[in-house]
């Protein structure tokens, strides 16, 4: 019996539930996965206590792409099982792994109870969370991609990618939620583990929707036929051709639309948030609105690919990457806060001295930072741009006029980074939280949505491009692998590797720059190795 006749047999009408469970299910998985990123202030004084703030932004984000960069284990464990046992049992597992572990980083005593063993444990479910993301991906797009024709695939599936942003947009609204709801400092104590431990709520319900689901059509045709693969991880590396396919799925499709992704979503959450220095809840607001409305556009190319094929949203969306990434982040620089590039300009900052470089991992490994590194370390956590002089006296400057440093200053980085915010303050430096006028928000979020526009493009219609490139007894397998090697470790290790890059430059833009290389490199691999054309089903293409 073919894929076809089964898709018949299971009837039109079952088509809603297959999407609005699978996609209600990455809802609820990604929320998982992204409430950590979302609550990563409190997380790391919770967890990873430092005197040095730098130093724990970055343990913060090395902890959360610890998480990414075990997504290719699990994309390996359970592309086995997918394609030897089926899509739909496979991807209950993995729903209930990350909601367990999820819930646990919500049960874990602070550092300050148990010591060391707080980040430990926090860790060993942050891979827990990796594992079981690497496996859920991969079984929802190909779930609803093998449920429908691919004159519909693109439109449909969409819902899927959609989803990841309703993760992402859940777990702002539900931390929100309990900062209106439960007092500030009850909040920063113990009302942060709620939306963690929420997450047991959301798996019951995600596995309740899932278990009403039937199995897929492709799946079962070829279980029928006994054409399931017996080593779909051997014959991913095997099949003819399937290696040529798996680096373009990596560099060309993945590498492309994950690097935009986070840098459109969380990496300009820590933006406004970090140096930019708006108020919290205001930047999440912004955030969270402009993501929800950005869903809508993941669905409108998904659609628009069945029409134009699937190649040409992805090559269009990473080449106005190129041109508009910058633009668009100086412009919500200049809106969210637009007295400290004046204050910059009318006082520029300037750090004389010996081995004038910073060295953010120095606490950690023992090394011994240099005093003028100690001096840039807190320019650059308190957001202000400065320039470098190598000169053989420690000297600071802001707007020609030198800053006495204390000895005490470079003892303690907190006592240092106040003191040079109150010594900069008194030359026209704002430091407080800030309020950004209405018209000012609106200019954010228009920029906000054009990078959710960039990232739809090149994301909208990737669940069918994949699930159209590999041949159905592996491609569960073959698609999940590249996608969470280029999602886990391109795009995973983006926050924390741009956040070291701003911390060694100074420069609260410069991390981007790791995102146009990525999108750079990936367009060119799209262009040569992306086929061009009407959206075929695999068999069509062989």
């Amino acid at each position: 019996m073919t894929a076809a006749t089964h898709r018949d047999r299971s009837g039109g009408s079952d088509l809603p539930l297959v999407i609005g469970a699978s996609s209600a299910g990455t809802i609820f998985e990604w929320y998982d996965f992204f409430i950590y990123g979302t609550l990563a202030p409190i997380i790391g004084k919770a967890f990873f206590p430092a005197d040095n703030a730098t130093l724990q932004v970055l343990l913060v984000w090395a902890g959360f792409a610890v998480g990414f960069g075990f997504r290719p284990l699990g994309a390996i464990l359970f592309g086995f099982l997918g394609d030897r046992l089926g899509r739909k049992y496979t991807f209950l597992v993995t729903v209930t792994l990350m909601g367990i572990a999820t819930a646990g980083v919500g049960l874990i005593p602070s550092a300050a109870a148990i010591g060391l063993w707080a980040p430990a444990i926090v860790i060993g479910l942050r891979i827990l969370q990796g594992l079981a993301l690497g496996g859920e991906y991969g079984g929802a797009a190909i779930y609803v991609s093998e449920h429908t024709t691919p004159r519909r695939r693109g439109f449909y599936s969409s819902f899927i990618q959609a989803s990841v942003v309703g993760g992402f947009v859940l777990s702002i609204l539900v931390v929100l939620v309990c900062q209106v709801l439960i007092p500030k400092d009850s909040f920063a104590d113990w009302g942060w583990r709620v939306p963690f431990v929420l997450s047991i709520a959301l798996l019951a319900i995600s596995l309740y929707m899932r278990l009403k689901l039937s199995e897929s059509p492709v799946f079962l045709a070829m279980k029928e036929a006994g054409h399931t693969s017996r080593n779909p991880f051997v014959e991913s590396f095997t099949y003819p051709g399937n290696k040529k396919r798996i680096f373009v799925a990596l560099f060309g499709i993945t590498g492309v639309l994950t690097t935009i992704w986070y840098t459109a979503f969380f990496s300009a959450l820590s933006f406004l948030k970090g140096p930019m220095r708006v108020e919290p809840m205001t930047a999440e607001i912004v955030i969270g609105a402009s993501a929800l409305i950005s869903m809508g556009f993941y669905l409108l190319v998904g659609a628009w690919s069945d029409r134009i094929g699937r190649k040409r949203p992805l090559v269009v969306g990473a080449g106005l990457t190129l041109v508009l990434l910058f633009p668009l982040f100086w412009g919500m620089g200049s809106l969210a806060n637009p007295g400290l590039k004046r204050s910059a300009a009318a006082a520029p900052v300037v750090v004389a001295g010996q081995g004038c470089s910073t060295d953010p991992f120095a606490d950690l490994f023992g090394r011994k930072q240099s005093d003028c590194g100690k001096v840039l370390e807190s320019l650059t956590a308190s957001g202000v741009p400065y320039s470098v002089q190598q000169a053989p006296v420690l000297a600071l400057t802001v707007g020609a006029q030198p800053v006495a440093i204390a000895p005490e200053w470079l003892a303690d980085g907190k006592v240092r980074k106040t003191a040079i915010e109150a010594a900069l303050t008194k030359r026209g430096f704002d430091f407080s939280s800030q309020h950004p006028s209405l018209t000012a928000l609106l200019g954010i979020a228009m920029c906000l949505m054009a990078l959710g526009g960039l990232s739809a493009m090149t994301y909208g219609a990737v669940a069918a491009q994949l699930t159209e490139m590999f041949p159905p007894q592996i491609r569960y397998s073959s698609m999940s692998i590249p996608y969470h090697i280029g999602a886990g470790y391109l795009g995973g290790f983006l926050p924390l590797i741009a956040s070291y890059i701003n911390a060694r430059t100074g420069d609260a833009y410069a991390g981007l720059w790791y995102t146009w290389a990525v999108v750079a490199f990936g367009l060119v691999v799209a262009l040569w190795g992306l086929k061009d054309g009407p959206p075929r089903d695999y068999a069509a293409d062989a």
